[in-house]
């Protein structure tokens, strides 16, 4: 299956639904806040501006590869994961201080701006970021609100529900770890996997699949087996992103080239780059991650460390081995077809996006 291919029309038919979910909230907040509806307005553009709405599609296979067969009431209900992956994102957008998403000015920056030409009293940045983390908490009201208004037993709404509270509760341990190594500046390989895990695998593919599986009533063993082809492919998913992170351009990746780098993240590349350094280099790597206002020299020679240290081919083979884990356990899973070629695809996608 070209996934790239299935995405795009997987997309066609989900951003309708999502555009219209959007266009109710903000029509039945425009009675309440301008404000409010302003910001949503603005959460609607940069979510639609992009994304491959990859989480709302793994829940769609996950219902379909479980025996479900209500497509449309799953694409509409599969709008919770979306919003709550737009919720989680605008809050990391502020501890990241990125500056963009997906090409659209982040909300805290949106916001930051409007202080600036509008008001004087008290600091503009503390304005943004509040704005921010408020619309934040107001769009994970809507992704579970899309979850609870389904037209699925009651009882299953209530286990799916359930289980989306635990994997925010999971990603925020997550995110916890990754801001902590961040600001300790080192960690070993094993605490980054760890946060791999908590933040991006059981985030990003796990929890997917499993609310689709759960609201298609599916027995215990499908979560198990969905589980163990989630971790491997979210470890490459996330190792990945970490290289496209250094070495990708701000018209794939949808934010400023160096963020990352400026951002002090830790990752395997800079684990094993540290490892792996001379004098000079570690030099190099210490001057330049965390460094705010980077150059283009400084991001050409921090590149050239990963891969001259051999941490980039690391990182590659690596993920290619996580892949290969999780293409064994996509063969043995106890789903149907379109489901497991659909998750095939997936799995090699998640190390063939391109620098």
């Amino acid at each position: 299956m070209n996934i790239k291919e299935e995405l795009e029309k997987f997309k066609k038919v989900f951003d309708p639904e999502l555009e219209k979910y959007f266009d109710k909230a903000i029509k039945e907040t425009q009675k309440k806040d301008k404000l409010i509806t302003g910001a949503l307005k603005h959460i609607k553009k940069i979510t639609m501006s992009g994304g491959k709405r990859l989480r709302p599609a793994l829940m769609y296979y996950g219902y379909l590869g479980a025996g479900g067969r209500q497509k449309n009431e799953i694409i509409k209900t599969a709008i919770s994961v979306e919003l709550i992956h737009t919720f989680l994102l605008i809050h990391d957008d502020i501890i990241d201080r990125d500056a963009k998403r997906h090409g659209v000015m982040t909300t805290h920056l949106k916001y930051k701006k409007i202080h600036e030409k509008f008001f004087w009293l008290d600091n503009s940045t503390h304005f943004g970021n509040s704005m921010a983390i408020i619309i934040g908490d107001m769009i994970m009201a809507l992704g579970n609100k899309a979850l609870f208004i389904s037209n699925f037993k009651p009882e299953i709404i209530i286990k799916a529900l359930y289980k989306l509270q635990k994997v925010v509760a999971n990603t925020v341990i997550g995110q916890a770890k990754d801001v902590l190594i961040s600001f300790k500046g080192k960690a070993t390989e094993q605490e980054i996997l760890n946060m791999c895990r908590l933040k991006t695998a059981k985030y990003t593919i796990e929890s997917p699949l499993h609310l689709g599986a759960i609201l298609s009533e599916a027995d215990e063993n499908i979560l198990k087996s969905f589980s163990k082809l989630s971790i491997p492919i979210g470890i490459a998913f996330q190792i990945q992103d970490d290289i496209l992170g250094i070495f990708g351009s701000e018209k794939k990746i949808g934010k400023p080239v160096g963020s990352d780098i400026a951002e002090g993240k830790q990752t395997i590349l800079i684990s094993q780059a540290k490892k792996k350094a001379d004098i000079k280099q570690k030099m190099t790597l210490r001057n330049t991650l965390g460094k705010e206002n980077l150059t283009q020299k400084d991001i050409k020679n921090f590149r050239k460390v990963i891969i001259e240290t051999g941490a980039l081919d690391y990182a590659k083979k690596l993920a290619q081995g996580y892949i290969i884990k999780a293409k064994k356990e996509i063969i043995k899973t106890p789903v149907k077809k379109e489901t497991k070629d659909f998750l095939m695809g997936v799995a090699d996608y998640m190390i063939e996006r391109k620098v």
